[in-house]
């Protein structure tokens, strides 16, 4: 499975960036390999690409909102580092190199930094597509959910339990506060509902309420 996924993704990513950019590709690809992701992996970066697909017609540039998926977990730091901002200067120093236009660079940037907190203007058509992709495994059937709350804790493996659960409620809870998790409206229709059980019994499981 797993190198057929990364020739899947390095596939993708030069029909996307053109063949000069297969280095690149593979570099991207070796960050989503790297050992001490449980989450942020390759399969979250295909999932991520297999959603956008579908709500692709919600997206003003689509082409955007792929180098952002690309991108966007591409430095995954556990020491403190602000990963998406991280990832978002390496978008705009990688971008430019491969003759992507400056405009289309720094939409990627402004992608990549959006989901830090997956809260995109209601008029932004293409952050809707990305955020809505990064957040529908939490759609998931209870098998999926179970594997992906497991995955998380894995990754913070070396935060004590009192405070991963009184971080990830927290974080839940800034989530599901909004009037919908999601934007565009093939994801509000086909998640929403789903999301929001998964996000309370989730929240009720972490904080004993």
């Amino acid at each position: 499975m797993g190198m057929s996924l990364d020739t899947e993704l390095l596939d993708r990513w030069t029909k996307l960036a053109g063949p000069q950019a297969q280095a690149v590709g593979e570099d991207l690809v070796r960050r989503y390999r790297e050992p001490h992701r449980r989450y942020h992996t390759v399969e979250h970066l295909a999932a991520m690409l297999a959603v956008i697909d579908d709500l692709a017609a919600d997206a003003d540039d689509l082409d955007a909102v792929r180098y952002a998926a690309f991108f966007h977990d591409a430095v995954y730091a556990m020491d403190g580092t602000d990963n998406e901002e991280a990832s978002a200067r390496l978008a705009e120093t990688t971008l430019p190199a491969l003759g992507v236009a400056p405009e289309q660079v720094a939409e990627v940037a402004r992608l990549v930094r959006l989901t830090g907190g997956h809260h995109p203007d209601p008029a932004d058509r293409n952050g809707a597509v990305l955020c809505d992709a990064d957040l529908a495994i939490l759609a998931a059937d209870p098998a999926g959910y179970a594997a992906y709350t497991a995955a998380v804790r894995a990754e913070y493996a070396h935060v004590p339990d009192n405070l991963f659960r009184t971080g990830r409620a927290a974080v839940l809870a800034a989530l599901a506060e909004g009037p919908a998790l999601f934007r565009t409206p093939t994801a509000l229709q086909r998640y929403e509902a789903a999301a929001r059980a998964n996000l309370a019994a989730e929240i009720a499981a972490l904080t004993g309420e």
